[in-house]
């Protein structure tokens, strides 16, 4: 007796130990695991805390996904819901401090978008107004302003359109400078300074661009964007006729960009009038790309004012991200430099300046 009593007690201390070391099953779980079948191959992170939505195979003995039942949900922490205990990626991030919800991943997750969230990004109390502004432009655009684009392109060589741009993107450096001064970014508005004089000099009048060989960015800013950065960052959509898509508060934005504007202080008329129909020939043919895919559109209207707000709003946005944090913490989209800005500019229509 001695002896077997010997024998047994390692095997009983053995048994001990393995049940002490085996996690304890939870009250509610749905059931146990089944045992992989022998001379198979378990993974190596099978030795984790099984997951609920995880269940093994008894052919491979390999995990696999499976739907969580009810069951399994309802282990999981209160309140949270089984979809959503994912962490959030740096993108998803991002989307949602600059647009303030979750980028929808499918058709389906944005119909079932919250209402109050799709009405703030398309804030549009005035559309039937609008909608009729918007098909004068259309008709405008189609008799006057596409044709002569359209002649523009095919009569100048490439080389010297870049020029036309450049030379206009050169001479609003002056307006961005003051706005970026006004919404408190003096590194940025010293580059932007240091932009146009390279331009101007090195750069003939602008024609060129060597000062973004020089790794000096582009950027372009106007009042309505400081407007948003000094607190109006919602407004209501508005379509100006012949200025196009705007906000309530880009509207206010181009009556502070006129005085400022550089071709509306030519106090020759005839040089004025034809530096701003150039300026708006050249505004309408860099938007030829865009046509096809305006024409392809059930609503044309809606395409318009959606894409404008969102990239207002991502514009805004930027800008406020950008003076808060520094320019190296950024994601990249929101440091690469600034692109060419095709919307019709204050200072190409001949209007009259205030006090003028």
């Amino acid at each position: 007796m001695i002896l077997v009593s010997r024998l047994l007690a390692p095997a009983l201390l053995l048994m001990l130990a393995a049940c002490a070391s085996a996690p304890k099953p939870a009250a509610d779980a749905a059931a146990p695991l089944a045992t992989p079948v022998a001379g198979t191959t378990v993974p190596a992170d099978a030795a984790r805390a099984p997951d609920p939505s995880l269940e093994e195979t008894a052919e491979g003995g390999v995990l696999a996904q499976t739907a969580a039942t009810p069951a399994q949900e309802a282990s999981l922490a209160p309140g949270v819901d089984a979809a959503t205990t994912a962490a959030p990626t740096a993108a998803e991030d991002d989307y949602a401090a600059l647009y303030g919800e979750a980028p929808a991943a499918t058709a389906q997750d944005a119909d079932a978008a919250d209402p109050a969230t799709a009405a703030r990004s398309s804030y549009d109390p005035w559309e039937p107004m609008n909608r009729k502004i918007h098909a004068f432009n259309n008709a405008v655009d189609r008799a006057v302003a596409r044709p002569l684009a359209q002649a523009y392109v095919a009569v100048v060589p490439q080389p010297l359109r870049l020029g036309v741009t450049n030379f206009f993107d050169n001479l609003g450096s002056p307006l961005t400078f003051v706005n970026q001064v006004l919404q408190g970014r003096p590194r940025d508005a010293v580059q932007t300074l240091g932009r146009f004089v390279v331009n101007s000099t090195l750069g003939i009048g602008g024609v060129f661009d060597p000062a973004s060989d020089l790794k000096m960015k582009r950027r372009s800013e106007d009042f309505g964007q400081t407007l948003g950065m000094w607190g109006w960052r919602s407004s209501r959509f508005v379509e100006l006729p012949l200025f196009g898509p705007r906000t309530l508060r880009d509207v206010f934005g181009l009556a502070g960009d006129m005085p400022l504007s550089v071709v509306r202080r030519v106090e020759e008329d005839k040089i004025r009038v034809t530096l701003q129909g150039l300026q708006l020939v050249d505004t309408r043919a860099q938007l030829l790309s865009l046509d096809a895919m305006r024409a392809d559109a059930a609503d044309d209207y809606a395409l318009v004012r959606d894409a404008w707000l969102q990239r207002r709003t991502f514009q805004i946005e930027g800008d406020r991200r950008n003076r808060a944090t520094q320019e190296g913490d950024l994601p990249d989209y929101l440091r690469e430099e600034e692109e060419r800005n095709p919307i019709v500019p204050a200072d190409a229509m001949p209007l009259p300046l205030p006090g003028g």
